[in-house]
């Protein structure tokens, strides 16, 4: 993945874990790009209806969904999770706290980690999830859907900040 403000396409030829971790790895750059040169103000300002959609909160929210799903559904790890039964959306919330570079950081850290998860694992990997069962690919797949819809988020919220469009 493009650790900074870069990303590298998928690969056109490849297998399946390598075209679809592409595909992903392609949508975290995206991320990353979107929060690049915002100040502190812009990274925390909601301009859509909803207070908690703001760059800073889904960095944080992306970060803890990558660290949910690859973390502790595929590694067996605690979930350390800022959201709670009572408050769900806390990661959205304290993320005006935490500096922009912080965030940014914290998310590229979180999905190295989930590649290491991935790379140690073969896509057929099932592990109990909620009563029933999950393997690997549907939560890459599944990751595929969650960061492109929030990159998506990320692009109307850039564009009403300040005007930046793109990719």
């Amino acid at each position: 993945m493009a650790q900074d403000d870069t990303r590298i396409d998928p690969p056109r030829v490849a297998g399946d874990i390598d075209q679809i971790n592409g595909f992903l790895d392609y949508l975290r750059g995206s991320v990353v790009l979107k929060a690049a040169g915002l100040s502190e103000e812009d990274a925390r300002r909601s301009v859509l209806p909803s207070p908690l959609m703001t760059v800073s909160g889904l960095l944080a929210h992306l970060r803890w969904v990558e660290a949910y799903w690859f973390g502790t559904v595929l590694d067996g790890r605690p979930d350390l999770a800022p959201y709670t039964d009572e408050d769900p959306d806390a990661e959205f919330r304290g993320a005006v706290e935490i500096p922009l570079r912080k965030l940014v950081d914290d998310y590229t850290a979180q999905c190295a980690d989930s590649r290491a998860v991935i790379a140690g694992i073969g896509l057929d990997t099932v592990v109990p999830f909620r009563g029933e069962e999950v393997n690997a690919r549907w939560v890459l797949l599944h990751m595929i859907e969650e960061t492109g819809r929030h990159a998506g988020h990320l692009d109307v919220i850039r564009e009403l900040l300040d005007g930046t469009t793109g990719e």
